[in-house]
């Protein structure tokens, strides 16, 4: 399977997550926001996974089709240092102006609403942010770094980046001195000052200190998370377009509505893990089908996206659209799909149960609601 590495990847992602915050939990006793922490791995991967590869995609066209070619008679391992050198570079001022430019906050903004440092705020992102990437990194792409090479690249510093938002480890030794650290992007989520706007940099904290945007962590200053006015939503459609109509309808503020039901936190939370795994299987079944199977898979994850998001709002209309995602669609897959795999089999089979635990919690609830009134 060519895409089993990418496979790997983003299960390890999934497992730190998971680790990480039992250790919170149950180590430490410190409270975790689970339903911040739900929203965080439900923020819309598979939507994210396609636009990722529009931006490979148009990557490759350049440099197949645009490139000045500058590097063919060099070393392949000398491409890869420049490159990783140069992909940061460029990283720094894609953060730096994602902050600065309004229409670009509006991308970003949704990684710097997250209130609760931890490594699942690290795949915490907006629908569009490959999409905002491209008119940066395709520079690496004129020059003439191949395809193959600025995907492994941004692999690596994108799990650098993951891991800087870890909530365990609080000082690096002598790394702070050359990396991004956790300590020095705990610093770049502070919301107050001196925090905001500081530590851009994505693996290499010396562009921060060569253009003067670096500062330390100060002890006797907490860092506040979060922004000032952050969407009151779970709903991973909210906190991507949201931003969006506030920029260019000023008068438009989105409001919290009352809830209508409560579904348990596990719940929430074993839908989330489910439509990463569903992730994980269409990256791994990617070369395996056909367009309209992978259009099946997307519909099905990117409808129970959007339904465990109203879900998590407290709104019966995400118990519909859930429902639909997790009891109608799996058994036309488990009947038709032509690929045979046992472990995927057993996951559809899981997802029609929880659906139908979802309607039987949900129905509970309005009686009990009922009868009080």
């Amino acid at each position: 399977m060519e895409n089993y590495g990418m496979v790997i990847g983003n299960f390890l992602l999934l497992f730190f997550v998971i680790v990480e915050a039992f250790i919170i939990k149950f180590h430490l006793k410190e409270n975790l926001p689970w339903k911040e922490l739900i929203l965080n791995l439900n923020s819309g991967h598979i939507l994210m996974w396609i636009l990722r590869g529009l931006e490979v995609a148009t990557f490759f066209y350049i440099s197949s089709n645009l490139s000045f070619d500058l590097l063919d008679e060099t070393p392949y391992w000398f491409q890869f240092f420049i490159a990783f050198i140069l992909w940061d570079f460029l990283f720094y001022w894609l953060h730096r102006t994602h902050h600065f430019f309004k229409i670009l906050w509006s991308v970003h903004v949704v990684h710097h609403e997250g209130e609760h440092y931890s490594l699942s705020l690290g795949i915490r992102n907006s629908w569009y942010s490959s999409l905002s990437s491209i008119p940066y990194f395709i520079v690496l792409a004129f020059i003439g770094f191949p395809v193959e090479l600025f995907v492994a690249v941004s692999s690596i510093h994108y799990f650098v980046q993951f891991y800087n938002h870890n909530h365990l480890i609080k000082k690096s030794g002598w790394l702070e001195y050359i990396l991004i650290t956790p300590a020095h992007h705990r610093v770049h989520h502070g919301q107050n000052e001196p925090y905001r706007d500081k530590n851009f940099g994505g693996t290499f904290i010396f562009w921060d200190k060569l253009f003067g945007t670096f500062q330390k962590e100060i002890t006797e200053i907490p860092i506040k998370y979060g922004i000032n006015d952050p969407i009151k939503s779970f709903n991973p459609i909210l906190i991507s377009n949201v931003p969006f109509f506030q920029l260019f309808k000023s008068k438009l503020r989105f409001k919290k509505q009352n809830k209508e039901l409560e579904v348990s936190t596990f719940m929430l939370l074993s839908g989330a893990l489910l439509l990463f795994v569903y992730l994980l299987f269409f990256i791994y079944l990617e070369k395996e089908t056909t367009i309209f199977w992978k259009s099946i898979l997307f519909c099905m994850i990117f409808i129970g996206t959007i339904g465990l998001g109203i879900l998590s709002d407290g709104n019966k209309t995400g118990a519909l659209i859930w429902s639909f995602s997790s009891i109608f669609i799996p058994p036309c897959i488990l009947l038709n799909f032509p690929y045979k795999n046992l472990l995927f089999e057993i996951l559809l089979s899981h997802t029609i149960l929880h659906g139908i635990f979802i309607l039987i919690q949900v129905f509970l609830f309005k009686s009990i609601h009922n009868s009080v009134k």
